[in-house]
């Protein structure tokens, strides 16, 4: 398991300093509808907004 998970959305509740992310837990999906090819069809639905 990761370590440490960075993340760039600063409107994030769990986004902290360093670009570090506080949720006890990561949720992403796939917003395709199959498996996704990369990254970008891919969303976090672990972001909730401040």
């Amino acid at each position: 398991m990761a370590k440490d998970v960075l993340c760039e959305v600063q409107n994030c509740r769990y986004w902290e300093k360093g670009n570090k992310c506080s949720a006890e837990s990561i949720y992403v999906v796939s917003q395709v509808g199959h498996e996704a090819r990369d990254s970008e069809e891919t969303d976090c639905k672990t972001f909730e907004p401040i």
